[in-house]
This record gives C-alpha cells, sequence and structure tokens, in this order.
C-alpha cells in the first residue's frame, strides 16, 4: 500500500511539472503570435523628414535588423531603425539609416529598382496573407531616393507580370542628418488599398483605417552600392528560409508581421 502511494505520489509531481511546462509553451505560442500594437498619432503628420510632431517623441524605436539577402553587414555598411504610427488617413514611418553609400544607378523606375538604395514597405490590408506577386492581395512598395515608388503589378506584359508606378500610394521625403555620418532620417505616408484595387479604376480609394484594425506589415531596407547591384536586403521582421531562401516578402504576405492599430 505505501509503495503504491509512493509512486502515486511521484506520478501526480510528474504531471504537475508538465502540466505546467505545457502550460508555458502554450501561452508562450500564444503570446507570439499576438498582434504588435501601434499607436495612433492624434494629429496630421506633415511629411518632411523633421519629425516635429508629438507622436515621434511617444513611440519607440524598433530595429531594421534581420538580413534576408547578403553576408557580413558591419554596422559601418548598414545600420537601421524605424517608428510606426497611423491615422484614419494612412499609416506613417520614420526611418533612421545609416548607409556608407547611397546609390542609385537605375533613373527608370520600373527596371532592377531593388538595385539601388530604397526603403521597401509592405503593407497587407486586411491581413489576409497569401500570394500577391501576380495580383493586389498585398503591396510591396519599394520608395527609392527620388521618391518614385515601384511595385510588381499584375497587368501581363510578355506573358508575365511587370513593375509599375504607384507614386500616389506613397507620400515621402528624406534628408541627412548633419550630427550623424551617412545617416539619413526618412518620413513616409503610406496610403492602404484593398484587393480590390486596380490602377486603371479611378473609383479605386485607399481605405480608412480605425481602431482595432488588424494588417500585414513588413518594412525593409536595398543596401546597394555604386556597382549597380544590391549587396544587402534587411528586413523589420525575421524570415524562416524557404530552400535557403529569406527573400519572400514580395512574393507572400504569409511572412509578414501581424499589427494592431490602437489609440
Amino acid at each position: 500500500m505505501r509503495f503504491r502511494q509512493k509512486n502515486q505520489s511521484k506520478c501526480t509531481k510528474q504531471l504537475i511539472v508538465w502540466g505546467g511546462v505545457l502550460s508555458y509553451l502554450f501561452s508562450y505560442s500564444v503570446y507570439a503570435q499576438l498582434p504588435t500594437k501601434v499607436l495612433g498619432s492624434g494629429s496630421n503628420i506633415t511629411i518632411d523628414a523633421q519629425a516635429k510632431e508629438a507622436i515621434w517623441d511617444k513611440v519607440a524605436w524598433r530595429q531594421l535588423d534581420q538580413v534576408l539577402i547578403g553576408e557580413n553587414l558591419s554596422n559601418d555598411d548598414f545600420s537601421g531603425r524605424y517608428k510606426l504610427t497611423w491615422n484614419a488617413d494612412a499609416l506613417y514611418l520614420l526611418i533612421e539609416v545609416t548607409d556608407d553609400v547611397l546609390a542609385d544607378t537605375h533613373p527608370d523606375p520600373t527596371v532592377q529598382y531593388w538595385d539601388d538604395d530604397c526603403v521597401e514597405v509592405f503593407v497587407d490590408q486586411d491581413a489576409s496573407g497569401g500570394d500577391h506577386l501576380n495580383d493586389y492581395n498585398a503591396f510591396a512598395y519599394h520608395v527609392g531616393l527620388d521618391r518614385l515608388v515601384s511595385d510588381i503589378g499584375p497587368y501581363e506584359k510578355d506573358g508575365a507580370a511587370y513593375a509599375q508606378t504607384y507614386n500616389s500610394h506613397v507620400n515621402s521625403q528624406w534628408t541627412r542628418l548633419e550630427h550623424k555620418n551617412n545617416t539619413v532620417l526618412w518620413e513616409l505616408e503610406i496610403f492602404t488599398y484593398d484587393d480590390t484595387f486596380m490602377p486603371a479604376n479611378k473609383e479605386s480609394k485607399p481605405s480608412a483605417l480605425r481602431e482595432g484594425q488588424t494588417l500585414g506589415f513588413m518594412l525593409a531596407y536595398c543596401d546597394a552600392d555604386l556597382s549597380g547591384s544590391r549587396e544587402h536586403f534587411i528586413g523589420s521582421y525575421p524570415i524562416d528560409a524557404v530552400n535557403g531562401d529569406k527573400n519572400l516578402g514580395y512574393k507572400t504576405a504569409d511572412v509578414f508581421e501581424k499589427i494592431i492599430l490602437v489609440k
């Protein structure tokens, strides 16, 4: 009888321990999947790369440090961080980038735009995920130093989708910071569109943003050099490689981070 009671007591303790472990793992998994809260701005934001609005002092910096393409990235070559806010009109980004070389060697915004220094903003307006290479399920806006905005669109050309400009979707300005060597401050206003958007449809309007809305979002930077090619591609959110490839955001919104808009 004592032996049985001893074993039962031991089994009970083991069940309690394993129950605690499983509870922790479950709660961690749920927590890891929770959307990131994005604080809203109570006032309008002027896109002038000056960051004078009070909201920028309230929002914390987030790192731009996930190397998706390239090797041996040093802080002297590139480092970046950003802040994100919103109002009913748009998403707003403040980005600080330190880059040893600013390259803009492709004047046509629809030709090899990814091989110039540019900010890339990924937006999935309804956080539905899924492919978006050949449709408007999500967007991958490449914003160049010339402030032109490029992405692949679904209109076929020689049997394939091709790059188009979406300059009305993103308003941006950037400036060099005099007190920091090789550092540039970007300010961007990103209007969001749902998957019914079509460039030829004049009725296509940006969607109003609201408190409690969840979106898919990711930020990245194309770090180019004067040779005319991209050295590194650095993102804001970790991506698991598929067959060794982490450059997946331009094809699928499944790798975007989930964000939720709060006041």
